[in-house]
């Protein structure tokens, strides 16, 4: 598909942002055919550029987030650069923000005042606990999004201490995919109605009001099911994870009895088919994990390559953990061209995701 083609073309963004959350929701949105400028202070500039691994002059974390914008510096502590913001303000369609709350008031930039110069703009602010409540000038990062917002403290196995998950939560579920939805709702509200809106991204408010299966077990019990064994954390042996002979793991999402039926017959273990939460199991119950400890002793016999072949065509959800570099040369990514080698202006050959969003016809 042509760049003029995709549909956001026309829309300009003007992104303050800085390092990930921001960031990837405008990349999203160049993606889609917007022009974005991503505007930085004249010193530093967005912090991401020093974050993680640098070749040349910039990290490879900024590469990441940062495709398909145009880069522009301006002191907006300066008078006459200010003006040149808001003279931009006045062709823009959006403006997206995540200082903290009140810093773009501070500033002279806040919403009463982009919005008298531009009626229809959209204006989106992403912050760590929104514009207003208790919590709202606190600093925070993902870590702490996601540990008030109650998802944590489940992202454990039984017995342990919560993972830190290397896909961030906070940021992405509640500072990018957040960002992006309310942008693009205003947005159809400003063509329909000439009318702009302000945006107020708060990342835990986003993070708690998604995580639906422990508020399901506050309804139901109180509190949520310990770590480890309820339905999607290793409470059942259908939906877990197995270590094979050579340390690696076997991701089985059998959750389905179809798929529960399939899987043992693939194992060679017809007798382990009625024992499954849909026929009765108790979930995080003692047949449950007397098959979990089953299924373990079987995939320790053999390797990640063994199984993965044992499984290839099975149509019941059981895959190979894979690590990103196995991930990237994997055929489906390929063959849907999400991933491939670029080669950038300061820091060479790179790999690359594509735009995950395909508009077809």
């Amino acid at each position: 598909m042509t760049p003029a083609a995709l549909p956001l073309q026309g829309i300009r963004v003007l992104d303050l942002t800085r390092l990930l959350p921001g960031p990837a929701a405008s990349m999203h949105l160049a993606d889609m055919g917007a022009e974005v400028i991503k505007i930085e202070d004249p010193g530093l500039g967005d912090y991401a550029r020093g974050i993680g691994p640098v070749k040349n002059e910039v990290s490879l974390f900024f590469v990441a987030v940062n495709r398909g914008k145009h880069f522009l510096r301006l002191d907006l502590k300066d008078a006459q650069e200010r003006e040149r913001f808001l003279a931009m303000v006045e062709q823009a369609d959006v403006v997206m923000e995540s200082f903290r709350p009140g810093v773009m008031d501070k500033l002279g930039l806040g919403w009463p005042v982009l919005k008298a110069r531009n009626p229809s703009l959209v204006m989106c602010s992403i912050s760590g606990y929104g514009q207003t409540g208790p919590l709202a000038l606190m600093a925070g990062h993902d870590i702490n999004y996601a540990s008030y917002a109650g998802m944590l403290e489940q992202n454990a196995v039984a017995g342990s201490m919560p993972a830190l998950p290397n896909l961030q939560i906070g940021d992405l579920l509640g500072g990018t995919q957040s960002a992006l939805q309310g942008i693009l709702a205003a947005l159809v509200g400003a063509k329909l109605t000439g009318q702009g809106r302000y945006v107020d991204v708060a990342m835990t408010d986003c993070v708690f009001a998604h995580n639906i299966m422990p508020l399901v077990n506050v309804n139901q019990g109180g509190r949520p099911v310990a770590p480890g064994l309820d339905l999607l954390t290793g409470g059942v042996p259908c939906y877990n994870l197995y270590a094979t002979s050579d340390g690696r793991f076997m991701a089985v999402g059998a959750l389905e009895y179809k798929f529960w039926e399939t899987c043992c017959k693939v194992l060679e273990r017809p007798d382990l088919i009625e024992r499954h939460w849909s026929r009765g199991q108790a979930i995080g119950g003692t047949d449950a994990m007397a098959v979990k400890a089953e299924l373990a002793t079987l995939f320790a016999q053999h390797d990640l390559a063994w199984w993965t072949a044992r499984f290839d065509g099975a149509d019941c959800c059981v895959t190979p953990v894979l690590r990103m570099d196995e991930s990237v040369n994997h055929p489906h990514f390929q063959s849907r061209q999400l991933i491939g080698k670029i080669n950038h202006p300061s820091e060479g050959e790179v790999w690359q995701t594509a735009p995950s969003i395909k508009f077809l016809g």
